[in-house]
């Protein structure tokens, strides 16, 4: 009995990677991958508990097991995209923990000021000479505006440009910027604009790097929260225009409402506010699993009625601006930079780090090609503002 309990244990578990092997390959056919296929969004499978990880943990499933070497593709990006297109990820059921996950999103408040510090602690402060190689000259960790634009420096120079065209900067102006990364725009609407920026961030070493950078300019940075009382409740409303550029990502459906009403207590009557962040083309309370997890954790993307609902008796809706085919070539921009340095870089990381940076920049690229979410810049007015606004593209 013993030797047969052992052989028939061995047998059940090749049965099951069989299984699961045959639905994962199915599934990747719909979208057009071959396991172990010759295009280059092809998936190359090295390990076939790959199989079942996948079907047990869905994308957490995937990008773990990416970082630990089971699988490849040339072109991971395509990859991403190939999948999202065919909404394969509707495929995987979810297990409990990510059940359990999205629906405590619902009841917490997942970016609550304590729980908020987190990306701060794991991203955000991670390394500023990493993100100088990374990200280029502008030191911009949003989407690039690559409307006329030869490269990544000029996208993101571009995009300060648009933003302060559509705030319709003056000199002397006072601008209020909710999440400030490391001081790139506060810098550029200083310089060209001649405004007086004040930029809030909880992120440290941002807000560090971004007081070397702004030296000499009449820029103030703030190391708080958005929520902390003084910039919760001015004294008076005492900014002309309001900005927050990839900051929303990180506020949450719970928080929406308040975020607006802070851009909208610090603002002077007829001023305008604009919000630049990712959007979600449904209403999705929690970040993708392996996301939240490795990159950004408790991040949400607001899909466009949970903004509208926020802004309601707050603002007018002034222009809604999609371009989020863009980030597309801003996240490959970024990666072929991460690519060019990793010799000089991976002295500080394994190389399991690699393949986790690698994932996040790809399939995030992937993510923007396949559609499956936008990049908005949004522009309200405070008021019945006189002479309307005109649309800047």
């Amino acid at each position: 009995m013993t030797e047969v309990a052992t052989q028939t244990k061995p047998n059940k578990q090749l049965e099951r990677t069989k299984q699961a092997k045959e639905t994962i390959a199915s599934w990747l056919k719909i979208a057009g991958i071959t396991v172990n296929g010759e295009n280059p969004w092809d998936i190359q499978v090295h390990d076939d508990r790959f199989y079942s990880r996948v079907l047990a943990e869905g994308s957490l499933g995937l990008g773990e097991s990416y970082m630990d070497g089971w699988w490849d593709a040339v072109k991971l990006d395509e990859l991403i995209c190939h999948v999202l297109r065919a909404n394969l990820d509707k495929k995987v059921a979810r297990n409990l923990k990510i059940i359990m996950q999205a629906l405590s999103a619902k009841v917490i408040n997942l970016q609550s000021r304590e729980r908020s510090k987190k990306v701060a602690e794991v991203h955000y402060n991670l390394d500023n000479n990493l993100y100088r190689k990374m990200l280029g000259e502008s030191m911009a960790y949003t989407c690039g505006y690559w409307k006329e634009a030869d490269n990544l420096d000029q996208a993101q120079y571009a995009k300060y440009e648009l933003i302060c065209r559509k705030l319709e900067l003056q000199p002397g102006e006072r601008v209020l910027e909710l999440g400030c990364g490391w001081g790139g725009f506060a810098k550029y609407a200083a310089e060209k604009y001649g405004v007086t920026m004040m930029s809030v961030n909880i992120a440290k070493e941002q807000v560090a790097y971004g007081r070397k950078l702004c030296e000499g300019l009449p820029v103030t940075f703030c190391l708080c929260d958005y929520r902390d009382d003084y910039v919760y409740n001015p004294q008076k409303e005492s900014f002309d225009k309001v900005v927050s550029i990839g900051m929303c990502e990180h506020v949450g459906h719970k928080n929406y409402k308040t975020f607006m009403r802070i851009a909208h207590n610090n603002l002077k009557e007829g001023g305008l506010f604009l919000l630049h962040t990712i959007g979600a083309n449904d209403v999705r309370n929690t970040i993708e699993p392996w996301h939240g997890k490795y990159i950004f954790p408790n991040g949400c993307l607001p899909a466009a009625q949970q903004l509208a609902t926020a802004a309601e008796n707050l603002f007018l809706m002034e222009d809604w601006h999609n371009f989020g085919a863009d980030y597309d070539k801003t996240l490959m921009a970024w990666f072929e930079n991460f690519e060019s340095h990793w010799e000089e870089l991976k002295a500080n990381y394994d190389e399991r780090f690699y393949r986790m940076w690698v994932y996040y920049l790809k399939s995030c690229a992937g993510m923007f090609r396949a559609r499956d979410a936008g990049l908005w810049q949004l522009v309200y007015s405070k008021g019945r503002r006189v002479g309307g606004y005109t649309s800047v593209r």
